[in-house]
């Protein structure tokens, strides 16, 4: 049996390396696709060499990962560093089979007879399905501190458990969801169209810094973000926005289903976890029960515990646990809320939405719960008791009480009938240290200052609080990032 020459995995690292050939044109792949909101702060972990630390990039299939990759090698080589100082290989190339992360480098640094002390720029994509890359990476790490190696995958779950795991003190976790309503609107060119900028910023979580400049235009867009905007290559391809369906599904939730998943923990009923997947995506932002999953989709429980797992892990889906009117959690979660991480997701699979569509509730809810795949903030809950429920609460992290909460509705129907508002007074009297106002979505209506009841409300269109959300999350990982970065200089972090 033959095995792969020396020659023909030299060949192949300087075709995925233009930049190392003499004759380079100064083009770099993607390099004419628009930056993400995110690059910048991605950018700058990956240029921080004042710790001894990889950089692993995690996100959804087809979220931009290996773009952002891209765009940083073009930042690097404009800010003058040597081309052949950087080096990017994708793990899912078949020439790579088989080799290990030290026997590709010691390839490349062959090449150009690269040092120990050299500052070079290792980037691994798809790092996931190389066995122990997380043992092989730390190592490189240890044993090249000059080196700063960047490795991005798709498989969320396997990649932060070994990283955690194996790479303690030597990795440091970037998390690319998919894009949120703001990139969308900046990526088509209409956000300063639609979206005005208030003069004094407040809570991130509930307030409203921005006001829409034609709030039809704007749910017009939050519409078609919903159906297909969630991935870059959709948003810039008429076919894909025409058949969302061939791309999300096929290219997306069936290579996570039917070999991400599979490969990583073993699934062998590929048919019951995708029967399952549907159930869910079916159901994004209604409650479900164990038991009602069991029977609409004839897999056990013990069985759908486990593929919630790998599901949530995978990207595909969000889990939001139960509390009652008095904000107590639940000692058996029986009952919980589903979500996509991407309402278009649902869209490509069950059909393309419109404003008078029966899903818009939930999926408007979806969407909301989606721009939160960009934060770190894990204390989010739903209340539901017998006469009532409130769609977003957040539980302090020490006290867990609840601070604020919000209401998501596709309606303005609860502004012009103020009863609709009672399940939110029962709540708030029962927990009087939420702030106020309370946050109510609505369709169109904007209104900071209602007075109902004792209790005051503001409300804002949801496609207006999308956008807010994702531009004041942003801002947070940002000013996150650059706080670990200056922690960890300073020796705040091990």
């Amino acid at each position: 049996m033959l095995e792969i020459a020396k020659e023909d995995i030299v060949a192949r690292l300087y075709f995925d390396n233009p930049w190392w050939e003499s004759d380079f044109d100064g083009k770099v792949q993607y390099q004419d696709k628009p930056r993400r909101k995110y690059f910048q702060s991605f950018f700058a972990a990956v240029c921080d060499k004042t710790v001894n630390r990889a950089v692993v990039l995690m996100g959804p299939r087809r979220v931009g990962k290996t773009v952002m990759v891209m765009h940083a090698i073009r930042e690097l080589i404009d800010s003058g560093i040597e081309p052949n100082h950087i080096i990017y290989i994708s793990l899912e190339t078949p020439v790579y089979t088989g080799l290990s992360l030290a026997k590709l480098l010691g390839l490349y640094q062959n090449q150009f007879n690269h040092g120990r002390s050299e500052s070079l720029y290792i980037f691994f994509d798809e790092v996931q399905y190389l066995r122990d890359w997380e043992v092989h990476l730390k190592s490189l790490v240890d044993s090249y501190s000059d080196y700063k190696f960047t490795a991005t995958g798709s498989a969320a779950a396997a990649l932060r458990l070994r990283s955690v795991e194996s790479g303690a003190g030597r990795f440091s976790d970037y998390i690319l969801p998919p894009l949120t309503f703001a990139e969308y609107l900046h990526f088509i060119g209409r956000e300063s169209e639609l979206i005005v900028q208030k003069e004094s910023p407040r809570n991130p979580e509930t307030s409203l810094d921005y006001s829409p400049l034609d709030i039809n235009e704007l749910n017009a867009e939050f519409i078609k973000y919903m159906n297909y905007g969630g991935y870059p290559e959709a948003v810039f391809s008429e076919s894909i926005r025409e058949n969302p369906y061939q791309f999300i599904k096929s290219d997306i939730i069936d290579k996570v289903l039917l070999r991400d998943l599979p490969s990583l923990y073993g699934i062998s009923d590929i048919q019951e976890l995708n029967k399952l997947f549907n159930t869910l995506a079916y159901n994004s932002g209604n409650e479900v029960s164990l038991e009602a999953l069991s029977k609409q989709s004839g897999v056990a429980k013990n069985t759908i515990k486990r593929y919630l797992e790998y599901l949530e892990a995978a990207f595909l889906i969000k889990r939001v646990e139960r509390i009652d009117q008095t904000a107590k959690r639940f000692k058996r979660a029986v009952s919980f809320k589903v979500y996509l991480v991407n309402p278009s997701m649902r869209a490509a699979l069950f059909g393309q939405i419109d404003p008078e569509s029966e899903a818009m509730g939930a999926l408007t809810e979806t969407a909301v719960f989606s721009q939160w795949q960009h934060s770190q903030q894990t204390q989010l809950y739903y209340a539901r008791w017998k006469s009532g429920e409130v769609d977003i609460v957040s539980l302090g992290s020490v006290d867990q009480q609840p601070s604020w909460a919000v209401e998501v509705k596709w309606s303005d129907r609860p502004y012009q009938v103020r009863r609709e508002l009672d399940n939110c007074i029962e709540f708030i009297q029962r927990n009087p240290g939420i702030s106020q106002p309370m946050l109510i979505t609505s369709k169109t209506v904007l209104d900071e200052n209602v007075l109902y009841n004792g209790v005051r409300f503001q409300f804002a269109p949801s496609s207006l609080y999308a956008y807010t959300l994702g531009i004041n999350l942003l801002k947070s990982v940002e000013g996150r990032h650059k706080f670990m970065r200056m922690a960890i200089s300073n020796n705040q972090i091990i």
